[in-house]
């Protein structure tokens, strides 16, 4: 009779954080079965809804956790409130949910699989006695930089305010090339009290008691800072999710179905595509300033619009694009990055959006906002090189001009296209049967197998 393993999944309900994360366990409950391993996944009601679709595996169920509003009270608060609430309201929401998956399985938790912002997950896999494995859900760099926040406060002690901005990270292995004004603010020790950047320091101290660390990435990406990483925890695998596992069916007649098929009519590499993920929209002059060059431009484009953000756009800008352009509230992304006609993508350089871009072989232009998205903008840009980055940091008329002619043209885009193609292939190459990701997914697997429910 088969070994049987509880997994209890516990996610961050916030940004992009949960829905990598069941993508993973998707992905581990496809190459498994109900006879040897169960996912409880414990996330909040409405970070649920927006992740679970259609037909789920046999050996997945969704939990509920609560999100720490009042009850009876609608929450109306800003993001950062809400994440606020939900950690205040940790782990005994967790715990509550717990218990009533093991009661409903009549099997104990054998090795919680989380989020790695969810930092006291490790002392409840220590008092329960079972593995803590820690999804990290942003790119390496980023990691890496959460790791070194001790040496980086040590060294902006040494250094005026005047240096701050261009002085490099040479310390850390694989980014000399990042300034500390390319750091996540949360790692600078003015933002060091803010309940994000305390949940972040927490974690950093805990994950090298992880069993594993886990990203959606692939090692050759940055093989410096992969080996270093390597060598501060117990197993850190990188598993390029993006292109290991399938995209869920989109559905005949919706938005992504319909920009599907534009698509196919628009010459090869001619679109610009725009989107800034789920949090955040650009300031009305710099939707302004983007929507006059695309206009002005006559630059066939897709842009990826929450339906509350098309009143920002210029009076009329719909009417006078529509035979060149097309607005949606939703795109499926890694569906369009791999059409043919898409040239560049315009993007605040969320890792999943970076990623993607990079799976599909299209060059960015950077608007970061806020988090890793400054340091993984300084990555593609200077690292990497497969994108460039704003004059000034945003959108002004000037500037994206200058950016989309750098990349759309022959003569400039194409050692940037050469690039991203290479560092394509690496990820393709990664997911292989002998690949790095396909030997880390199994290694994780078996990790999670071998530990045993009572």
């Amino acid at each position: 009779m088969a070994i049987h393993s509880h997994i209890g999944v516990l996610a961050f309900p916030f940004g992009s954080h949960a829905a990598p994360l069941l993508t993973l366990v998707r992905r581990l409950a496809a190459a498994s079965s109900s006879r040897d391993i169960i996912f409880s996944f414990f996330n909040t009601e409405k970070s649920n809804c927006a992740i679970f679709s259609g037909q789920e595996f046999d050996n997945i169920k969704a939990y509920d956790v609560w999100d720490g509003t009042p009850e009876g009270e609608a929450f109306s608060g800003s993001h950062f409130e809400a994440m606020q609430l939900f950690l205040n309201a940790t782990p005994g929401n967790f715990e509550k949910a717990m218990k009533e998956a093991e009661s409903e399985s009549g099997m104990k938790i054998s090795c919680l699989l989380t989020d790695a912002f969810l930092w006291f997950a490790c002392d409840m896999a220590e008092a329960r006695r079972v593995p803590w494995v820690a999804f990290w859900t942003a790119a390496s760099c980023s990691l890496s930089a959460h790791m070194y926040t001790d040496q980086i406060w040590s060294m902006l002690r040494s250094i005026d305010a005047a240096e701050r901005e261009e002085k490099a990270l040479a310390f850390v292995p694989g980014m000399s090339s990042i300034r500390f004004s390319d750091l996540p603010g949360e790692i600078l020790p003015e933002k060091s009290e803010s309940p994000l950047a305390i949940m972040i320091y927490k974690m950093v101290q805990k994950l090298p008691k992880s069993t594993a660390v886990v990203l959606n990435s692939f090692e050759e990406i940055d093989p410096l800072i992969t080996n270093d990483l390597k060598s501060k925890f117990q197993n850190f695998l990188n598993i390029h999710l993006s292109i290991l596992s399938g995209d869920p069916p989109i559905l005949s007649g919706d938005s992504g179905q319909e920009c599907l098929s534009w698509l196919k009519k628009q010459r090869h590499a001619s679109v610009v595509y725009i989107s800034f993920g789920t949090v955040t929209t650009p300031q009305p002059e710099e939707l302004a300033a983007l929507a006059e060059v695309l206009e002005t431009g006559e630059f066939p484009f897709l842009w990826s619009m929450r339906d509350n953000a098309k009143k920002l756009l210029p009076e009329g800008f719909l009417n006078r694009t529509s035979k060149f352009g097309m607005i949606v509230s939703w795109a499926p992304q890694p569906k369009v990055l791999e059409n043919p006609s898409v040239g560049v993508f315009i993007t605040h350089c969320g890792w999943n959006s970076v990623l993607e871009s990079i799976s599909s072989g299209v060059p960015m232009i950077c608007r970061p906002f806020f988090g890793d998205q400054s340091l993984n903008s300084r990555m593609v840009e200077a690292v990497w090189k497969i994108g460039v980055g704003l004059e000034g940091g945003v959108f002004t008329k000037n500037g994206t001009i200058e950016a989309l002619h750098y990349i759309m043209s022959n003569e400039t885009g194409k050692a940037i296209r050469e690039n991203i193609n290479k560092l394509k292939q690496k990820a393709e190459n990664s997911v292989k049967l002998d690949g790095s990701s396909t030997k880390n997914f199994k290694a994780l697997l078996e990790l999670l197998k071998s530990s045993t429910g009572v």
